[in-house]
Formats: C-alpha cells, sequence, structure tokens
C-alpha cells in the first residue's frame, strides 16, 4: 500500500466521523466543576482548579508520576498563572471525564514527516489531519502518560484553566469590594486593591464559581515570573524521607500479599498442580490458578501473610506447564525470518522523495549496511505490582499504572462488574518506560483479590518474573542502501526495515474496542529512519511488519531507541565514504532544517568537537529528533582492558518551551545512563519459548562507577513544549558506535555494542 493511498483512505474514513459531529457542540477541555472529585469544604472553579478554604489550590492530575518530574512541572504552570506560590498548590488524582485524555500523544502519532508537520506553514492535510486525529482524541478521552507528551498536551488547557479561576476569583472581589475588576492584583495568592482591602483565594471561592469572566487570556512570555526557572521537585522531600506512596507501599487494614509464577514459556498456562506441599507451610493460606490477562502469561499466584511466605509458598507448588499450540517463540530463529523478509517483502512505504530507482541506476558507487537490534526489557526499579479489594460488588485498586482508564476497564473485567463500581488509586510508579501501559498485572491482582473473600491482596511479582514476563521491545534489523554519484556525492538513501508492530498489539489487549487491524501501518516501527531531516534528494523508506510471537511493548523512545542507532551509525559511515568529517557531513545535509543544524553545532562546540584528545581516546556525534524536540550528543570514549568505556556525554536539545531547566537536565542524565545500558549490556534472549536472561546478574545495567559525565546545554525557544523523558536515549547508542569507529575503525553494527 503507497502512502498516499494510506492517507487518503485515513482521511475519508476520518472526514465522515467530521460530518456527523457537525450538530454536536465542540468540547472544551476547560470542563466543568462537575468534573472534579467532591471534597468537604473544597469549590471547584472548573475541571482543573478547585480552591480550599485557605485559599490552597488543588489541581487535578490525569498524569502518572514516574520520576520524570511531571507533577511539579504541570504544578507550576498552574502556580504560574494563578500567581500562587507554588508550595500552595496540592495535587489529587483527576477523575475519568474525557477532559483528562491525552491529546498530543494521539495527534503525535501521524506518519508525517516532521520538516512537513512542525514548519511554519504545514500543508493542508497535514493540518486537516492533525485536526482531526485531534477531535478523535478529545472525543475518546483516553488517559494516558506516555510518548513523553504530558507537558506538550497539557500547556494550553492547564493554563487556561488556572487563568481562567483567576479571572473569576478577582471579578467575585471586585463585585464584593464594588471596584472595577481592572484594579484587583494577585500577589502569593492574595488579591489586592489598593484601598487596602485584601482576601486570598478562599474568601472569594463560592462567589467565584457563580461568576462567568469573558476574554480570559493567558501570561504573556515576558510576564511569567515561574515558568522557566530551575524549581525544586515537590515530590522529592517525600521520596527521600520514605513517605512517599509508591504501588509496592500500600498497606490497607488486613493486607495479605500474594506472589506470581508463570509459565515459563512465553504463552504458556498451569495445566495442573500440587499444593499440598505449598498450603502446609506456615504462613501460606491459598493457592490461586491464574488465567493470561491482557496479553500475558497464565500461572498461580500464592497468598500469604507476608510478601515472603507468599514467594516460598509459590515455589513449593508442583506444576505442570502446557505451551501454546503454537511454535515457542526463539530468537535465533525469529532473527532470521527477520532477515528473510527484508530479502523477500516490500512492506509498507513510510516516505519517498524524488527518484530513487532512476538515482540507483545512474550511481557510480553503492553502499550497503545491515544494522540488528535485539528484544529489550523495561527492568522498572519497581516490578509489577497492584492492590486489590473485591467486596460487595465493588473493586477499590491501588496501582502504579500509566493508563488508569484501561487498569480501570481490566479490573472490571477480571471482577465481572461494571466499570463505575470499580475505583481505581493510582500510586506513584518506580518507573514506567512504557511497561505500566500494560494492565496485566492488574487482571491478574483482582482475579486473586476475588479469592480472597473481600479481603485487600497486594499481588507482587519477583524481579525474575518481571523480566522473563515483559512486553519486550522488538527484534529489529534494517538494510541501508546508499548510492553515490559520479563526483562522490550521496544521490540516493534506501532504508527497509523488519520488526514487529508494537501500537496493534497493544490496541488490541489494552483497548480491544478501539483496536483496528492488525496490518495497519504503525508509525513506530519507521521512526527515527523514515523521518530524518537530512537533505538527500532521492530516498525511499519502508518497513516489514512481522508476527514473531513474542509479546511487545512501549519502551522508552520506542522504535526511535535502535532506528537512531542504524541511521546516525549508517550517516558516520556516509562521512567516512566521502572522505567528510562527520560533523560536517551532517551541517552539510542540514542546510534545509536550521533547528536541528543550530542543536548539532551546540553539541559539537560545548563537546570539543574537533579538539586534540589523550591517548586512547575517541569523540563520536550524534543527532536525532523524536517527540517534537531535537537532540544532538558527543560521546568521548576509550578502550580499557578491552572493555568499552564511556567517560563524558555533552548533550543539546531543543525541546521548545522550557517550564522547569532542571528537570531537563535530570532527564537528559537519565535518558543517557539508560539508553547507555541498553547500548552496551542489553540484550533479550528467547530459546524454547523461555527468556534466558532473569536479573541484573544477566541484564545488566550501568553502575554508579561506569557512568559518564554528563553535560545539558538547553537550546532557548519560543515554540510549544515538546517531549523531554524520551528524545535523549536514541543518540547514545550511536555517538558512542561512532566513538569507537573512530578509534578502533572498526564499525559496529549490532546492538549490544561489542570490540
Amino acid at each position: 500500500m503507497k502512502r498516499r493511498t494510506w492517507l487518503l483512505s485515513a482521511l475519508g474514513a476520518t472526514g465522515a466521523l467530521v460530518v456527523g459531529w457537525g450538530a454536536m457542540p465542540a468540547r472544551s477541555r476547560m470542563g466543568s466543576p462537575e468534573s472534579m472529585l467532591k471534597t468537604e469544604g473544597d469549590v471547584a472553579l472548573n475541571g482543573w482548579i478547585k480552591i480550599a478554604k485557605d485559599g490552597r489550590v488543588l489541581l487535578a492530575m490525569p498524569r502518572s508520576e514516574m520520576g520524570q518530574g511531571v507533577h511539579t512541572a504541570l504544578a507550576m504552570l498552574v502556580a504560574e498563572e494563578l500567581d500562587v506560590p507554588l508550595s500552595r498548590v496540592r495535587l489529587e488524582q483527576a477523575g475519568t471525564d474525557t477532559i483528562y485524555g491525552n491529546v498530543a500523544m494521539l495527534v503525535a502519532s501521524l506518519p508525517f514527516h516532521p520538516l512537513d508537520s512542525e514548519g511554519e506553514h504545514p500543508p493542508t492535510k497535514i493540518k486537516l489531519a492533525q485536526w482531526m486525529v485531534g477531535k478523535i482524541a478529545r472525543e475518546l478521552g483516553i488517559n494516558a502518560t506516555g510518548g513523553s507528551s504530558s507537558i506538550a498536551d497539557l500547556w494550553g488547557p492547564l493554563r487556561m484553566a488556572a487563568a481562567t479561576a483567576r479571572a473569576s476569583l478577582m471579578q467575585a472581589a471586585a463585585s464584593q469590594w464594588q471596584v472595577p475588576a481592572r484594579e484587583i492584583t494577585v500577589d502569593a495568592g492574595v488579591l489586592k486593591h489598593a484601598s487596602g482591602k485584601t482576601a486570598h483565594f478562599g474568601d472569594m471561592a463560592a462567589s467565584a464559581a457563580g461568576t462567568t469572566p469573558q476574554n480570559v487570556s493567558t501570561k504573556a512570555r515576558q510576564d511569567w515570573k515561574l515558568i522557566g526557572q530551575s524549581t525544586p521537585r515537590s515530590d522529592i522531600p517525600a521520596k527521600v524521607m520514605g513517605q512517599a506512596q509508591f504501588g509496592a507501599d500500600v498497606r490497607l487494614p488486613g493486607l495479605v500479599f500474594a506472589a506470581m509464577r508463570m509459565s515459563p514459556v512465553l504463552g504458556g498456562t498451569a495445566s495442573s498442580m500440587d499444593t499440598t506441599a505449598a498450603l502446609a507451610m506456615a504462613g501460606v493460606e491459598k493457592v490461586v490458578q491464574i488465567d493470561a490477562w491482557g496479553g500475558g502469561t497464565g500461572g498461580l499466584a500464592v497468598v500469604g501473610k507476608s510478601t515472603w511466605h507468599a514467594r516460598q509458598g509459590v515455589q513449593a507448588v508442583q506444576v505442570q506447564w502446557q505451551t501454546s499450540g503454537t511454535g515457542a517463540a526463539d530468537t535465533t530463529r525469529i532473527q532470521a525470518d527477520l532477515l528473510k523478509a527484508l530479502n523477500t517483502e516490500s512492506g509498507f512505504t513510510f516516505h519517498e522523495q524524488g527518484l530513487p530507482a532512476q538515482a540507483e541506476k545512474a550511481a557510480a558507487k553503492r553502499i550497503d549496511a545491515l544494522y540488528q537490534a535485539p528484544y529489550l526489557a523495561h527492568a522498572t526499579m519497581e516490578p509489577m505490582n497492584c492492590t486489590a479489594q473485591v467486596k460487595d460488588g465493588k473493586v477499590d485498586i491501588w496501582v502504579p499504572t500509566q493508563v488508569p482508564q484501561m487498569a480501570r476497564a481490566m479490573a472490571a473485567k477480571a471482577a465481572g462488574v461494571k466499570e463505575d463500581h470499580v475505583n481505581i488509586h493510582v500510586t506513584l510508579l518506580g518507573g514506567g518506560f512504557g511497561r505500566r501501559l500494560d494492565v496485566d498485572f492488574v487482571g491478574q491482582a483482582v482475579q486473586v483479590a476475588k479469592a480472597c473473600e473481600g479481603k485487600p491482596v497486594q499481588l507482587s511479582w519477583s524481579r525474575e518474573e518481571d523480566m522473563t514476563h515483559d512486553f519486550y521491545r522488538p527484534m529489529s534489523l534494517a538494510k541501508f542502501q546508499a548510492s553515490l554519484d559520479g563526483t562522490g556525492e550521496v544521490s540516493c538513501l534506501r532504508i527497509h526495515s523488519a520488526g514487529d508492530a508494537i501500537t496493534p498489539r497493544w490496541m488490541a489487549r489494552a483497548a480491544p474496542h478501539l483496536s483496528g487491524p492488525v496490518d495497519m501501518p504503525d508509525k513506530t516501527t519507521s521512526e527515527g529512519l523514515f523521518d530524518l531531516p537530512y537533505g538527500l534528494l532521492n530516498q525511499h523508506m519502508s518497513h516489514v511488519a512481522t508476527q514473531s510471537g513474542v509479546p511487545v511493548g512501549f519502551w522508552r523512545s520506542v522504535g526511535h531507541s535502535h532506528n537512531a542507532f542504524f541511521s546516525e551509525s549508517f550517516i558516520d559511515e556516509l562521512a567516512v565514504a566521502t572522505q567528510q568529517d562527520p560533523l560536517t557531513f551532517r551541517l552539510n545535509l542540514l542546510k534545509n532544517a536550521p533547528r536541528y543544524a543550530a542543536v548539532l553545532k551546540l553539541a559539537a562546540d560545548k563537546g570539543d568537537w574537533g579538539k586534540p584528545l589523550s591517548a586512547g581516546r575517541s569523540r563520536g556525534i550524534a543527532l536525532h529528533g523524536s517527540f517534537g524536540s531535537i537532540t544532538a550528543q558527543v560521546a568521548e570514549v576509550s578502550l580499557e582492558q578491552g572493555q568499552i568505556r564511556v567517560h563524558r556525554v555533552v548533550c543539546a536539545i531543543d525541546c521548545g518551551t522550557v517550564v522547569n531547566p532542571d528537570t531537563v537536565a535530570q532527564q537528559v542524565e537519565s535518558s543517557v545512563i539508560y539508553g547507555l545500558s541498553a547500548a552496551l549490556f542489553g540484550k533479550i534472549d528467547i530459546v524454547a519459548g523461555v527468556v534466558q536472561q532473569s536479573n541484573f546478574a544477566s541484564y545488566p545495567m550501568v553502575m554508579l562507577s561506569q557512568a559518564p559525565v554528563v553535560e545539558t546545554h538547553i537550546v532557548p525557544s519560543n515554540r510549544h513544549p515538546a517531549g523531554v523523558g524520551e528524545p535523549a536515549v536514541p543518540p547514545v547508542a550511536p555517538a558512542v558506535a561512532n566513538a569507537l569507529f573512530a578509534l578502533t575503525g572498526k564499525r559496529l553494527r549490532t546492538l549490544p555494542l561489542a570490540v
């Protein structure tokens, strides 16, 4: 299917929906006060903002905090517009209204080239598609934390909600004091008038609830006092003091604990079990057979007085495992199948420009390369867990999740109740990285809770279960073919990749009522390949979507995480082939992409590109755009006793308007360590359906002693905020690989890197 054909058919189908919406009122993301949870003494002014009696501000928080600082950043937007100290903004979990859905994340899934869609004047078809998908997203209201989209999505709605609340409070004060509203000022949450009259927000909240301010606008950039200032994260003190509540910290009266044991073979189930020995153990209360929920693997759970009792008991159960009817997954076979698919299938064309076939026929030289990346686990600090209670036809769950609505739906399905009979409490997440976009463990916990006769039960996975029953980043292969003309210039670039498509499989298990055809093109398969910024006249980028049978899911930066390694390593190969400095070569191809060029120059300058290094060290450079941001990195590496050592990573990032510069630096540092762990060590092997890596001894991470110095340099920007949590992951591997080539002369085309 041609990209143009697919786009036109998609636009046509969506256009029919637009006609159907013609008589419907436009949905405002402001919401109504009824959208807020009702709490004694607090007054809701819209769907996002409530005012407490003492003047504090309560913000409905729809996004999950997993270490990325989003709770602080979103509260900063509200504090800025309301002119209150950040410490006076308190968070409460948002309800289920569709105003809390993530619109930006769905709009970003459109497979448009960023140089087309992010320009000052994008084509009409792109604007139309974005408008229609945005409309669909607003109607669906899918609440999800992912795609580095939280700030980008709520930048406008939250500031407008806060600005409207501020205007309502000022109008209420003006009415009560019998003065013009324009004479009212706000300072640190206190309403003031030149006459000396003052009141805090709580004094005016009830009167403000009945007002409808007109012509409200958010603050001008030059009037910001908080946005753009480095601000300590509000969640850190509680975490440092051990007061923060993650999923595993939930403690309820009468709580019992459950441990999972799943089939060692992916997709398997327990056909029979002998529970005699387990039930005879002190502290063990119950054994429950578990179905495969949400695309996961079946098994059993043991309930005990403590997690230790439960885990001892689960190992004592004698189990006969039954595998699925299809052939067991094996990474060696899957790799061969991917290579065969590359050589025999044309796949879906995500991007084509110029006349690539003609350029290839006229080429004087051709350069070919095959790049490979393995399956990867998420390895979150906090393994999967969920606390559930099923009692009197109601369900309560306490869960660290990135998708509360989907967790709620899964709990309802597992308990056999309606969704409005499920109450969800979202805790802090001990890491997400995309793993907690799946809710398989929620179904397991509720199934165990049903068997516990009204007792609350906390189900937790061991590290081994977590590592061997993940939804993995797909294995991927990519073939590169570059043509050089008679002058030695690159005249054409063709990229053909193969690997499992994540989105249709995730939709099928997480939101089956919304899922479409499994063979629909999935942007994540080719992102980082089809959307390169380089000004090559002739290009062709395609992908073969495969079905390996291995459960796959969104991994931090998704397709960009491995495709950037492929593309930026090959760009380096072309620089060498054309006898150009890697920086100069890239800049020559970025004449029509000034944002990319500016980021690259900043990284090169701050990273001392071209300056002498001590013997045995070298530098590599990489550039990549993802999630609306552009990141460039310079890595400084050496070999120590044959092992790769990364000493320094200098990162430049253009992520649009920055809310909290400290958070940007923290996320860049986190991304570099996470991406470097994958680049140097990350690999999941599957033999006869069994995952071979089970803990950090076999799936290592970068240790403190191995961590490089990470420097972050932010490009000033007035653009709309873009992603920060993921864009610094993709360039790490190619920057290191390119440095290793400069050091050894050996081109590494397979992850993890090994010399």
